[in-house]
């Protein structure tokens, strides 16, 4: 059966368990880990007399300070309580996951980093009491081997602080010439200089010890009042933009993605001649001739029996309306014929202003969206996010097995919603899935992946190096959640359409898909 609106959806599913054997008894101490060696500026605070061994269990009453007769007494973090890393690691499985997969650190390493991150902020309010004039901030350095890094105007008051505290061999102390207190009070008199508030517009920078003034929304960058208030800061102070000209929203809702630049993986609507409109999705960017932007979705959303005048298409029909794409007067451009099922259509009049990456930006990859759904277990280490499409893999590459991704935009809204229907049925989310190649025999690609009516012209891709492999034409039927584990679609391959749509036109539009997203100026040198 065709999915007559259907783009599909694929989900990641990354599981990285974490065993109870590999954190069970874990010390919060060094867990057998060499810590990084500390730079000139760097001072370790040294581990005291009631420091925990070397795989041993730490003191879950071990406080900062000196105690009296061994010359220590109470200090900043005295009745301060390590929870087990064990336990922490426990209650935090995706955080465990992260740090294995960005560090390639094991269970037990990423326990401790998790312990030592809980026991920083109650830390840090310590500190900050017993030490107002010499405190200066912390912070995590997971690339430096999770260390605690604390900054202070005097280091060995500090660092005799922290003597005998959990996890003492990670933790350094920096000098920095401004205590946390005092960049606290500069941003408050910047911020009601400018009118503005203290912590939300005025931040301090505890990294670079220094008071940052955002500018945008509340103070201008043109504030004429800025330099003076800059200059009469009393510490290190500078300005900058609360959000860059050059960002651009990451992954987005499939049903309500407006903003540029334009993705493989967002809502397509289609109107038909009858007066009824079809949900499609969009697969991947297109450059056709020197440079001109289109972007790829299946045939069978624009062309056959409902479809005989020129179809545009829309995000969001039911409003706000945001043009999107049209159908191409030029021959050869879209076909209903898997797995010759493709459309590749430019942009609207006027459209491409709003889909195109904002002018000054230096990286503009091309994008798929990844949105993850609750059936997507690997969402939970990596969330939404966009991957870059890097190029494509021939058909004749491609082999079953591979595990793939899809996303796709169908949908059927709940009571009250303003969304077309494409006939997904309740209970499908739109989003990322993931599965199986699991056959090439239709001459284009069989997979094991959920998908639904309005998944149609979906990208199917591969997730770690962003490589495009074809876009949703048709599959098993269904509606609704996703429950049957062996469901098959197929997709028509991106070599396939290619070599297509390029023989018919007599290469003479030099059709290719786009490793970089839309753009409505010069492209970046």
């Amino acid at each position: 059966m065709r999915f007559g609106r259907r783009v599909m959806v694929a989900g990641v599913v990354v599981a990285c368990a974490l065993g109870a054997a590999a954190v069970a008894g874990m010390p919060f101490g060094d867990a057998g880990r060499t810590p990084a060696t500390p730079t000139a500026q760097e001072s370790p605070a040294p581990p005291g007399d009631d420091a925990a061994p070397t795989g041993a269990p730490a003191r879950a009453d071990s406080g900062l300070g000196n105690r009296p007769g061994g010359g220590a007494t109470p200090g900043a973090a005295a009745t301060l309580r390590a929870r087990p890393a064990a336990e922490v690691a426990a209650d935090s499985p995706a955080s465990v996951s992260y740090l294995r997969d960005r560090y390639r650190v094991d269970a037990g390493e990423a326990a401790r980093r998790l312990a030592l991150q809980e026991l920083s902020a109650p830390l840090a309010a310590r500190l900050a009491t017993e030490f107002p004039a010499a405190y200066g901030g912390m912070w995590l350095d997971q690339a430096a081997g999770g260390v605690l890094t604390v900054a202070a105007t005097g280091v060995e008051p500090i660092r005799a602080a922290l003597t005998g505290m959990p996890d003492a061999a990670h933790v350094r102390v920096v000098p920095v010439r401004h205590p946390l207190r005092q960049l606290t009070e500069a941003a408050t008199r910047l911020a009601t200089a400018l009118d503005a508030t203290a912590g939300a517009d005025v931040v301090v920078d505890e990294r670079a010890n220094e008071v940052v003034v955002l500018t945008g929304d509340r103070i201008a960058a043109d504030d004429p009042r800025l330099a003076d208030a800059l200059r009469a800061a009393g510490v290190p102070a500078r300005a900058q933009a609360r959000v860059a000209d050059t960002v651009v929203q990451k992954a987005c809702d499939p049903r309500d993605c407006a903003q540029a630049p334009m993705r493989g993986g967002i809502r397509l609507d289609v109107p038909r001649d009858d007066g009824t409109v079809g949900g499609c999705t969009t697969g991947f960017n297109v450059l056709v001739g020197l440079r001109d932007p289109y972007v790829l979705t299946a045939g069978h959303c624009v062309v056959g029996g409902r479809h005989q005048l020129v179809d545009r298409t829309w995000h969001q029909f039911l409003g706000p309306k945001v043009p999107m794409t049209v159908e191409s007067s030029r021959s050869g451009l879209a076909e209903n014929a898997y797995p010759y099922d493709y459309a590749i259509m430019p942009y609207q009049p006027g459209a491409i202003g709003r889909w195109a990456y904002p002018a000054g930006a230096t990286q503009v990859p091309s994008l798929v969206n990844y949105w993850c759904v609750p059936d997507s277990t690997g969402c939970a280490t990596r969330g939404s996010r966009d991957v870059a499409i890097t190029g494509h893999v021939p058909w004749s590459a491609i082999q079953p097995g591979w595990v793939v991704c899809a996303t796709g935009a169908a949908y059927t809204p709940k009571a009250g919603e303003q969304y077309v229907d494409s006939g997904a049925g309740a209970g499908y989310v739109p989003g990322t899935r993931c599965g199986e190649i699991i056959g090439k025999t239709s001459g284009g690609i069989d997979v094991r992946i959920c998908a639904r009516p309005g998944d149609s012209g979906g990208p199917l891709f591969t997730e770690a190096d962003g490589k495009a492999l074809g876009i949703l034409s048709h599959g098993d039927p269904g509606q609704g959640a996703c429950t049957n584990p062996n469901e098959r679609n197929s997709y028509a391959p991106v070599s396939t359409i290619l070599d297509r749509a390029n023989a018919r036109t007599y290469g003479g539009l030099r059709i290719r898909l786009a490793t970089k997203g839309p753009l409505s100026g010069p492209a970046p040198r």
